[in-house]
């Protein structure tokens, strides 16, 4: 698939740094088998023997074709979008005649769909995106709950590469489930924080900004929007090393200790920031009006209550306010 088939691609943001995109459907895709090209002796494994887990279509084509040209990306773009309830065969016809000859092909772009090892249905020339929608879904029915299950099973995988600190992959499995729903927060989420992991907080505020506005509202972009926020405050805060000096010097200079933890947080040092913040309330609750506690709670929205960070300091901000 093209960069302008992906709608993350312009307004959203466009290539991220690195080797990871916003349009990571394609490399997704590939490496879960949606796309491939044959040869005669791959026919019978690729084809018929896949077919018997899921409806393969078979696009034959050649390089001298232009309507191939015209449908290729079209038929991918759908398959794609599908997330494996149909696979695409591609087969160079000049290349690889004899299964082309024996299906009785006599003119290209022809697609044929098999189902349990035997050809079913097909259609020729390059029709529009619609009908080829309109085909997948007489072969394997309406995308619906399995691809909604699919999707979650993706967002968690990618969340889980993420937090792992692999980047790149998470980045992909984000692109991939963008490519098939425009409109997933957790996705679109998961993609900027992905970007912010690379260090490109400019190009994820640029995509931020670019959110449709439901989109935006999302608690899950919501919580991005706020590490947004707190990685260009802390940008203003000072050096943490002279803070540190600061407070060696006079543990009581709640105003440096305050800026630290709030540092060492977009830094990634969540239990040294919560600490720093408890710290303060233990020895002086009225300081900022309480703002330790406050500015606790809003870490606590980013990071999430399930972060272990949230869990501990939780418990620990219980035993300062109720013992």
């Amino acid at each position: 698939m093209s960069g302008t088939d992906n709608p993350y691609g312009g307004s959203y943001g466009g290539q991220m740094n690195a080797t990871a995109s916003y349009g990571g459907a394609p490399a997704a895709a590939a490496e879960a088998g949606y796309i491939k090209d044959t040869t005669t002796a791959g026919f019978t494994k690729d084809v018929l023997e896949e077919s018997r887990r899921q409806p393969v279509l078979v696009d034959f084509w050649a390089p001298w074709c232009g309507p191939c040209k015209q449908l290729t990306p079209v038929i991918e773009k759908v398959v794609n979008e599908s997330r494996g309830q149909v696979k695409l065969v591609k087969m160079n016809i000049d290349d690889h005649p004899s299964i082309p000859g024996q299906l009785g092909i006599q003119s290209i772009p022809a697609v044929i769909a098999f189902v349990d090892g035997r050809p079913v249905d097909g259609f020729m020339g390059a029709v529009p995106e619609s009908q080829i929608r309109q085909f997948i879904e007489k072969l394997a029915g309406p995308p619906g709950a399995d691809q909604a299950a699919e999707i979650e099973a993706v967002l968690a995988e990618a969340e889980t590469l993420l937090g792992n600190g692999d980047v790149q992959g998470a980045a992909q499995l984000y692109g991939a489930v963008l490519q098939a729903d425009q409109e997933n927060a957790k996705a679109a989420a998961g993609m900027m924080q992905c970007l912010i992991a690379l260090g490109d907080t400019d190009r994820a505020s640029q995509m931020l900004g670019s959110l449709p506005e439901d989109l935006a509202k999302d608690p899950a972009v919501q919580a991005v929007a706020k590490k947004l926020e707190q990685i260009e405050e802390a940008r203003k805060l000072g050096d943490p090393v002279a803070l540190q000096r600061q407070l060696d010097a006079n543990p009581d200079d709640h105003e440096a200790r305050l800026k630290l933890a709030k540092i060492l947080n977009v830094q990634g040092e969540r239990e040294q920031a919560a600490d720093h913040l408890l710290t303060i309330m233990r020895k002086d609750r009225t300081f900022d009006d309480d703002g330790a506690r406050r500015q606790l709670l809003q870490f606590f929205e980013v990071w999430g209550p399930k972060d272990p960070a949230t869990i501990a300091a939780r418990r620990r901000l219980s035993s300062i306010l109720f013992s």
